[in-house]
């Protein structure tokens, strides 16, 4: 994308805590676009950790700011947490001389049809494709039907190309859920991928138990190899575990393209 310079980012994620982990890619994605200088200042922000999203544009010396949400998917966070603890109207806000541009979610990007096919090949580099389901697992809520379609929208684009021999959703909350994995695919080979930004409890202990690959709760993802111990010989059947997509360091042209998008949505000049 055009370079940024007169631009400040706020990448914002949730955080936690209770698990370093979660906010470990965020500020790894940060730390890319810094290295690439494309932006005056780049800051991190955080519904649960420090720094806050109620002190976080005090920090910005810059007017003009892009705020990305490291979400998932839109949902409760990204349409009242953050526009609330921000004080966002909406796309643009003008404030205390600041124009502040408020990006759409991270997996919202196009592009996470192809992150989460490259992680998919990268769990299981060598597995026939004709022979593998691929299942890719969201959180699913009945609190909010959006966490279950970002899933859902994923898996229905990467099947629409015919890689694999079947590709599902599931979650973790809601049917179809991720334990009854072994009766709703069919393939000897199974790779699944979790739809999450960090490698959080859910990835690193609830999913691994309700596939059946851990007996109980482990430690953190950073400390244990749930990832690593590919493949798990289940039933006759060899099923592969990668990490949550959010790790991914390809995110970081993610975030980029999320603001161009914006630039060319809302009409701005991308050189200006």
């Amino acid at each position: 994308m055009p370079n940024k310079r007169k631009s400040s980012l706020v990448l914002v994620g949730h955080g936690s805590t209770l698990n370093p982990d979660s906010s470990a890619p965020t500020f790894q994605h940060a730390d890319e676009i810094v290295r690439r200088g494309l932006f005056a200042e780049v800051y991190c922000s955080f519904w649960k950790e420090e720094p806050s999203l109620r002190e976080v544009l005090q920090m910005v010396e810059g007017d003009d700011v892009y705020v990305v949400p490291n979400f998932i998917s839109e949902g409760y966070f990204t349409e009242i947490v953050i526009p609330r603890e921000l004080e966002l109207v909406g796309p643009i806000t003008h404030r205390s001389g600041k124009i502040i541009k408020y990006c759409e979610p991270v997996g919202n990007d196009p592009r996470m049809v192809d992150l989460l096919l490259h992680r998919a090949r990268e769990a299981a580099p060598k597995v026939p494709l004709e022979k593998t389901s691929l299942l890719i697992v969201g959180h699913g809520t009945s609190l909010n039907e959006k966490s279950a379609e970002a899933a859902q929208s994923q898996a229905r684009a990467i099947r629409e190309k015919g890689i694999y021999a079947e590709v599902f959703e599931a979650y973790m909350e809601e049917a179809p859920f991720v334990a009854d994995w072994r009766k709703n695919t069919s393939q000897p080979n199974v790779v699944v991928v979790p739809f999450f930004i960090a490698d959080g409890l859910h990835s690193y202990q609830d999913i691994p138990v309700l596939l059946g690959i851990e007996s109980a709760p482990t430690v953190a993802a950073s400390q244990q190899e749930v990832f690593r111990r590919n493949p798990y010989r289940l039933d006759g059947r060899a099923l592969y575990y990668a990490s949550a997509i959010g790790t991914e360091p390809l995110m970081a042209d993610v975030i980029l393209d999320t603001i161009d998008r914006f630039d060319r949505k809302h009409l701005y000049d991308s050189a200006a």
